[in-house]
């Protein structure tokens, strides 16, 4: 093929540019990809090793499991809840942990209560080279391009876990700010895809389905390059995977994880999803509810953490050839986007970012009933103050739109949907697919 060579030799260039300018994270994903040339019978072995030693490390130096971790069983321990972290957040700082470098940062908040937790840049760099690791199971190779599509403002800004400023062209990256967009942003969109010509697209999945809409709506035509679409930090549907494998001529890869707790799984070519049993340790309780621990975070513990999940363990193997034991989703996180009149299309992300700063509001959830009609229900601890009332409905005004009827609701609680999920966006629009 023409030119070929060339596209050959600046692949190897992004590569070892990378390389050199993220060592520790290449050393990370070159650990992570022996550990899966091992047997299966290895990687249980070590996954019990890897158990067993957070275990004592969170023991020996955390406030919080000091007085709780006595050498049980993993199964006997007690379930770690979203509650519990917020009541105790400082005590699972580990205790030779440098204050100065640790940083906070906020789950999406999929249930309608965002989780603050600490982080440094460790736990950043394992978490990107186990993104690279599960990128492979597509054939994609580093020095490969990626395009993001991100509903998360926070991790599109400089600095953010998807924009490093300049090192984005060394790493092959690209974000777009996906958590507010228009129809004709979308045909931008798909411009730059056929312009930059990407290998692997990956986005939140109520982005891509909308995205993937609109390209066969409009026939839009993917460039050839594409050879996977990853789909996380949402629940992924069967119709969103057909329409985004029909959009895009390639295959959906579905991850799982979150912030706190990322890399919990991948699907392979095969389509099935494998459990990362070097990065944690996942239960699948009576009920299906899913208990994941963490087994590389020393920072900050995660030991039988309730994710809000459902899903099964699988005692199956996989004709991929992979070590990693198998699972299937159940129901999990599922929000709805919200459309206004005008024609804007607003991520969920957006009302974690409105309300992310007070501390009152314990639990929320926005429903659009019409196009001009919004209202925010509210779980408060006491009465927004009238100036932060006004606040939020100018910014309603400003960001969504100034003909939206806003409406601010107190409520006693927030019922539950029937997989036990706290759903805290709801457009209830006839038109909302």
């Amino acid at each position: 093929m023409p030119g070929l060579p060339g596209v050959h030799h600046r692949l190897r260039l992004r590569h070892w540019l990378h390389r050199r300018l993220r060592p520790g994270r290449f050393a990370l994903l070159d650990a992570l990809l022996h550990t899966q040339s091992l047997s299966r019978r290895e990687v249980l072995h070590k996954q019990q090793q890897d158990l067993a030693a957070i275990l004592a490390h969170a023991r020996q130096h955390t406030a919080y499991y000091a007085d709780r971790l006595n050498g049980e069983s993993i199964d006997a321990l007690p379930i770690l809840t979203k509650e519990d972290i917020r009541a105790h957040l400082d005590d699972f700082l580990a205790r030779d942990a440098n204050r100065g470098q640790v940083k906070l940062g906020h789950t999406g908040g999929s249930t309608g209560q965002p989780l603050a937790f600490w982080y440094d840049d460790a736990k950043h760099e394992l978490m990107r080279a186990g993104m690279c690791r599960s990128y492979m199971m597509s054939g994609w190779r580093p020095g490969e391009k990626i395009l993001n599509f991100w509903g998360a403002r926070q991790d599109t800004q400089i600095g953010g876990v998807f924009n490093a400023g300049r090192t984005d062209f060394i790493a092959a990256e690209k974000t777009i700010a996906a958590f507010e967009y228009t129809e004709r942003q979308m045909h931008e969109w798909a411009a730059f895809i056929r312009a930059y010509r990407p290998v692997l697209l990956q986005g939140y999945a109520t982005v891509l389905a909308e995205f993937a809409r609109f390209c066969l709506a409009t026939r839009q035509t993917p460039p050839k390059t594409l050879r996977g679409v990853y789909s996380t930090a949402e629940v992924l549907g069967a119709e969103q995977r057909a329409l985004i494998e029909q959009a895009f001529n390639c295959k959906v890869f579905n991850q799982y994880g979150c912030r706190e707790v990322p890399n919990i799984a991948c699907e392979c070519r095969h389509g099935r999803m494998h459990v990362f049993t070097d990065m944690v340790h996942l239960e699948s309780l009576d009920d299906e509810r899913l208990i994941v621990t963490s087994l590389t975070n020393r920072l900050m513990p995660f030991i039988r953490y309730d994710l809000g999940d459902s899903g099964q363990l699988l005692d199956a193997a996989c004709d991929c050839g992979s070590p990693f034991p198998l699972m299937a989703m159940g129901l999990c996180r599922h929000n709805d986007i919200i459309r206004t009149a005008s024609g804007k299309n607003i991520h969920p992300s957006y009302f974690n970012r409105l309300l992310a700063h007070l501390p009152q509001i314990r639990q929320y959830q926005c429903i659009q009933s019409a196009p001009d009609q919004l209202t925010l229900n509210l779980v408060v601890a006491e009465k927004l103050p009238a100036e932060i009332a006004a606040n939020l409905r100018a910014r309603i005004a400003s960001d969504l739109d100034p003909r939206m009827n806003f409406t601010l609701n107190y409520v006693d609680e927030i019922p539950r949907t029937a997989s036990g999920k706290h759903r805290f966006v709801i457009n209830q629009c006839a038109d909302n697919p």
